[in-house]
């Protein structure tokens, strides 16, 4: 475009297409921003009209996905089987605007990505509500930092519409929310900026003539809500279980073990009206309430599904039980069958009860990681020295970003933060598995949750709210406990055949022993002295309708899978989801990346040899001073071992070096105390034509032969000494392999190494970062599913090429986007776990489809 009239002729043309709800031209930037309706035009009819008008025309692509897409969980109460959440995924996926939907029957909530141009959050729960569930909104895409508070004292709506103000003037508080005659106020806000401690003083400073001060807190309802809900559901089955026993007994006992005690018998056949005897009159009496007053969930559930077009295991209980009561009632002078479906429906309650007992325990996982933040944090306040002048105790849902937090011995660390001052150990077994408490002093992260244990920490925050470690490790399991494991989508296809298929099969079972009854295909012993071929017929018939009641299949995978990922959080194994489980079961062959991986990733000098005499502590003053100025790992090794020659300095000052110059990938040179230093490899001699003597040789060979780099030094363009670095393997790591071998996994380590230094650490391939993706895909190609296990620096394209993408070592670094499964801590035998957990959990499922 060269000027506004291009700009003006390509909207003109835009505008002619069907389905534009908007075109803006941006001539300066060379940019167009498009709202469109998908479902009348797509992206490639829009960019070629641009190149037909005589423009070139591409999508940039991040810019459009960020903005049309935003993910909203929802939870979602009134679900009883699987064909409840295929509903609700149907109903969501039909809507425009909405890309992927997910609904988890065992937690019970959805999650929705959608395009937040073409429809809202509201709609969505509208729509849920309509097909006849309750829907309340957990979280948006959006509300990164957005906090709830709860209002106490006295205000009226003039005084609300002032809070309203005054916290839409904060910088950094984007909106604010208050619905009408609650006490209930919710901002959205950026966390680096401000955060809740300044609302709330915002909100208590504000006074209102003689109605005095309000009070703010942080109202917090999230896991407490939902657990309180939980609960009550319990015991809401739990009564309607007892209550529905107080009928079901007597009715058992008049119908099954009364009528074989003579007095009683006698007493019970006493005939009232015509046949009609004292017995039936009891057990109808008896019975109906449990039918429709105990049972009604069931015909409400039932006409619900009606309503929608499908038929789940309300439907199947309804008609069961319906056809024993109302058969009974139409013979009540004859045979009754009220037991069956006063029976039925006691036990149908009772397998409700423990299948939410056991929902409920599912998700034990979640809430104890949710319990692990503390409830208080000190809150010290620091001068601009960073003297502490004074502190306080304040809420934990308070701390903002950039606080300063005192941790005392025996207390949880409030939040994600640097430890600015104090050394102590550290117990972070309950984020990470690792059991060893770790040490801590000036510099080091700690994390949110974790226990401190014998020394006083100051902190300063890092991260608060949903950027925590905690928060994102929450979320992780929450998500991949929505995602569906392939398995499980092979239960939800046969379950919408399933009611039908039931209801067919039970009427075929009466149907043909009715018949078989009719044409004597049978003996007439088998029936029952105080029935007919008709009611011994129905009896069959009712059997195999409620004995089919499919809510074990729907449950099979959804509760192996959370309860397989809620242990392998608190190992500080974080599995992303049933599709992960899954495909890692079948591992065969795991790849390792070497460095990180299989070696400890941090190199250190093992060995040092001088060629010339000289004090080994003023060669290293020089080497140090040199490779101080470098960012090389390497170099660094060779800095912190220099340190050792110090009379235990921590920051030792090295003497300054002058015309430093870094020579990529040979090494470095500079000026230290007039003297001209140069440390790298044989390229960097031969560039400055210094002779390497035999013995010089002989070392680097010998240091290569033992999986170490060698490194030469130079004194005034002589060669003074030859350095061995190594990047040591982990103590872990052959143990691990060895129990890999006798999982009949094949392990393969690959590398960027040189071949000598690779060679000493296992026999492998060789590969540039690049490469690993290749060798991965070759390996699948031979028939491998493979895992790739490296630490997620340099080996994201293989990660995402490998069957199972491992990441080790990530600390708190948990959301990273190549792994499937991702390991807290360095440890190999994590990978183990990883495996064996899989193997468990779907062995666990196969035995629950059984």
């Amino acid at each position: 475009m060269t000027c506004s009239a291009c700009a003006g002729s390509i909207e003109k043309e835009i505008k002619r297409l069907p389905g534009i709800h908007e075109a803006v031209i941006d001539a300066l930037n060379n940019r167009a921003q498009i709202l469109f309706y998908p479902s009348s035009v797509n992206v490639e009819t829009i960019r070629e009209t641009i190149e037909d008008a005589g423009f070139e025309a591409s999508l940039i692509e991040n810019e459009a996905n960020e903005r049309s897409r935003q993910v909203c969980r929802i939870r979602i109460n009134g679900m009883t089987c699987t064909s409840c959440s295929s509903t609700i995924e149907s109903v969501l996926q039909s809507l425009n605007g909405v890309q992927r939907a997910h609904v988890a029957l065992a937690i019970e909530e959805a999650e929705v990505h959608y395009d937040p141009t073409l429809l809202s959050c509201d709609k969505l729960l509208e729509e849920i509500e309509n097909a006849g569930f309750e829907a309340v909104l957990i979280s948006t895409g959006d509300d990164v930092s957005k906090i709830d508070l709860k209002i106490d004292g006295e205000f009226t709506d003039e005084s609300m519409t002032i809070v309203e103000r005054s916290l839409e003037a904060l910088p950094g508080v984007q909106s604010v929310e208050i619905k009408n005659g609650s006490d209930k106020i919710s901002v959205l806000y950026k966390p680096d900026v401000t955060g809740p401690r300044n609302f709330i003083r915002v909100i208590e400073s504000t006074v209102f003539g003689q109605s005095g001060h309000i009070k703010a807190t942080v109202f917090s309802e999230g896991g407490v809500g939902r657990e309180s809900q939980k609960q009550e559901e319990i015991r809401q089955y739990y009564k309607s279980f007892l209550w529905s026993l107080v009928f079901t007994v007597p009715v058992f006992l008049t119908a099954m073990v009364f009528m074989y005690i003579p007095g009683i018998k006698h007493l019970l056949m006493y005939k009232v009206i015509n046949m009609l005897t004292i017995g039936e009159i009891i057990r109808w009496v008896l019975a109906t309430p449990v039918q429709f007053i105990i049972g009604w969930r069931f015909y409400v559930g039932s006409y619900k599904a009606l309503r929608r077009g499908s038929a789940n295991m309300d439907v199947l209980i309804a008609l069961g039980t319906n056809a024993a009561y109302f058969y009974s009632l139409y013979t009540l002078q004859g045979v009754d069958f009220f037991e069956t479906s006063a029976m039925l429906i006691s036990f149908i309650i009772l397998g409700k009860y423990l299948e939410i007992m056991a929902k409920g325990k599912t998700s034990q996982a979640i809430a104890k990681l949710m319990n692990l933040a503390p409830d208080t944090a000190i809150l010290l306040t620091v001068d601009e020295e960073g003297n502490v002048t004074g502190e306080e105790e304040i809420d934990g849902l308070l701390i903002q970003k950039n606080d300063v937090i005192k941790i005392v011995p025996g207390a949880k660390v409030a939040s994600d933060g640097c430890v600015i001052w104090g050394q102590s150990h550290v117990n972070e077994s309950m984020i990470t598995g690792e059991a060893r408490p770790v040490a801590k002093r000036k510099g080091d992260t700690v994390i949110g949750g974790t226990l401190n244990e014998n020394g006083v920490l100051h902190i300063k925050v890092t991260k608060v709210g949903s950027e925590s470690a905690l928060a994102q490790i929450v979320r992780l399991v929450e998500s991949a406990q929505l995602a569906k494991a392939p398995v499980q989508k092979l239960a939800d296809r046969i379950f919408k055949f399933f009611v039908p298929l039931v209801i067919f099969l039970s009427f075929s079972t009466w149907l043909s022993w009715f018949l078989a009854g009719k044409l004597h295909w049978y003996p007439e012993s088998w029936i029952p002295s105080s029935m007919d071929s008709f009611e011994l017929a129905l009896q069959f018939g009712i059997s195999v309708m409620v004995i089919a009641c499919p809510c074990a299949l729907g449950l099979a995978t959804p509760t192996a899978v959370m309860v397989g990922t809620g242990v392998g959080a608190s190992q500080g194994v974080l599995i992303k989801g049933g599709q992960a489980l899954e495909r890692a079961h079948k591992v065969n062959c795991i790849v390792f990346d070497k460095t990180g991986t299989l070696t400890m990733g941090k190199p250190v000098v093992v060995k040092t040899k001088l060629l010339k005499n000289m004090v080994l502590r003023e060669f290293y003053e020089l080497v140090a001073a040199t490779e101080v100025n470098s960012e090389h790992p390497l170099a660094k090794a060779i800095v912190e071992y220099a340190k050792k020659f110090r009379d235990d300095e921590e920051n030792p000052v090295w003497p300054e070096a002058h015309d430093f110059v870094s020579i990529t990938g040979n090494g470095v040179r500079a000026t230290v105390n007039r003297r001209e230093i140069m440390v790298g490899n044989k390229n960097l001699m031969s560039d400055y034509k210094i002779t390497i003597s035999a013995d010089a040789e002989e070392l680097l060979a010998e240091a290569e032969e033992m999986a170490q780099t060698g490194i030469l030094v130079s004194i005034d363009n002589e060669l003074t000494g030859v350095l061995a670095v190594s990047d040591p393997v982990k103590p872990s790591a052959r143990e691990a392999i060895s129990i890999l071998k006798s999982m009949n996994i094949k392990s393969i380590m690959v590398t960027g190494d040189n071949w000598g230094t690779a060679n000493s650490i296992a026999r492998e391939v060789e590969a540039k970062p690049e490469q690993k993706a290749e060798k991965v895909k070759e390996l699948q190609a031979g028939g491998h599913v493979v895992a790739m296990v490296g630490d997620g620096v340099n080996d994201s394209p293989a990660l995402v090429a490998a069957d199972v993408g491992m990441v080790i070592g990530a600390g708190t670094d948990i959301a990273i986007e190549a792994a499937d499964i991702v390991l807290i801590k360095s440890n190999l035998e994590d990978v183990i776990t990883a495996i064996d957990l899989s193997r468990k959990t779907f062995s666990r499922i196969r035995l629950n489809y059984v």
